[in-house]
């Protein structure tokens, strides 16, 4: 692949089903000419990824042993500013667009000429730079689904002249992307003490945050560090995104307790795996599109420490999409399908931690057994 020598190349998988096996069917990206150039990455089979060059050129290479047959995979690319000339980033509160005056003195422009696609959006303007920040579904945004992510485009427009009614000079034109990767996971956790809630907030690249809450009315958040609660009492949690759209519906994929904050994979409980239940004690509470909420019996891990962490992933999918992930629910295979749709945020919560009348509960049967 190959640009103009001011623009580097952007290049995203949005399918990819090829033998399961990574070491006989894959996609090696390198950046630069030739297969000799920097490996940026490999994609194999039902996983998903995005690249960026760091000059103008891109090389591609699929290696297959022939042995299986799968049905191939498909990729976008596109030119763009390199980020020493414009940027863009995008979450889901904003979009802020950053283009250097020096790239745009370059072109012969300046930066109060610009404008979007809603010419009432009007940038700040300053010695280095000319900035639009604005909520990401104003200012003309279009929004539409690809491949099971979310895209939201604008452009950037300007004339070399304000003067009269008609210019013969040439339009700029700059073509905005923003590229959502459609799931967020959430972290919360709770020290088994026995008698409280406790919250915290994660996010992704769309903002999603998730919380304790005292009841199953979901009225009052739990502000309480570590939040102290008693063996077999009900918690309350709620996972959603901080801006409500309502053309986006989310799930609840997987949820899993660990005693540790920073590692969900050596000693680990799952409540909910594959949008299926796992824990017996673990109950789904039917609500708005945007947001999931549930209720689980407080436990502890045993041979640990009191703390207990919830990890929770949210696949995000467009309401209108109805054969989505999030529409499925509950799938034994979505592990795998999950990585050929969407991509995956995780949100973290805690420390839950037993009350102090737990505690002494607890010592006694400890000296018994010694």
């Amino acid at each position: 692949l190959r640009t103009t020598d001011d623009q580097r190349i952007f290049l995203s998988f949005t399918y990819v089903q090829l033998e399961n096996c990574c070491n006989c069917d894959y996609i090696a990206i390198y950046d630069g000419p030739s297969v000799s150039s920097p490996l940026l990455g490999e994609v194999c089979n039902n996983s998903r990824s995005v690249f960026h060059s760091s000059s103008n050129y891109m090389t591609v290479l699929f290696r297959t042993d022939g042995s299986v047959v799968g049905r191939g995979f498909k990729a976008d690319f596109m030119s763009s500013l390199q980020p020493s000339s414009g940027r863009v980033d995008c979450s889901s509160d904003n979009m802020n667009i950053v283009i250097e005056k020096s790239y745009l003195n370059s072109l012969g422009y300046d930066g109060h000429s610009l404008y979007l696609y809603d010419p009432h959006c009007r940038p700040q303007v300053s010695m280095y730079q000319v900035v639009f920040s604005f909520p990401l579904n104003t200012c003309g945004n279009i929004k539409r689904s690809v491949g099971g992510r979310i895209l939201y485009t604008n452009s950037i427009s300007a004339y070399t002249s304000t003067q009269g009614q008609i210019t013969r000079q040439s339009h700029l034109r700059m073509n905005v992307t923003c590229l959502m990767e459609p799931d967020s996971t959430s972290q919360i956790a709770f020290i088994v003490d026995h008698g409280t809630n406790s919250s915290i907030t994660g996010s992704g690249r769309y903002k999603t945050s998730m919380a304790f809450y005292t009841s199953s009315s979901f009225y009052e958040k739990v502000t309480q560090v570590p939040y102290k609660v008693s063996l077999n009492q009900y918690l309350y949690v709620q996972v959603g995104l901080r801006w409500n759209d309502s053309n986006l519906i989310l799930l609840l994929d997987t949820c899993v307790a660990s005693p540790m904050p920073f590692d969900f994979h050596t000693r680990v409980y799952y409540l909910v795996r594959d949008g299926c239940p796992v824990d017996d004690t673990y109950h789904p509470i039917t609500t708005a599109q945007s947001v999931a909420r549930f209720s689980f019996r407080a436990f502890q891990f045993l041979r640990a420490s009191e703390a207990v962490y919830i990890q929770c992933k949210v696949v995000i999918c467009p309401a209108s999409d109805s054969n989505s992930r999030c529409r499925r629910g509950c799938s034994r295979r979505a592990a795998r399908g999950l990585e050929s749709e969407h991509e995956s945020q995780t949100l973290v919560v805690g420390p839950i931690q037993l009350n102090d009348s737990e505690k002494k509960k607890e010592e006694p049967e400890n000296q018994n057994k010694a």
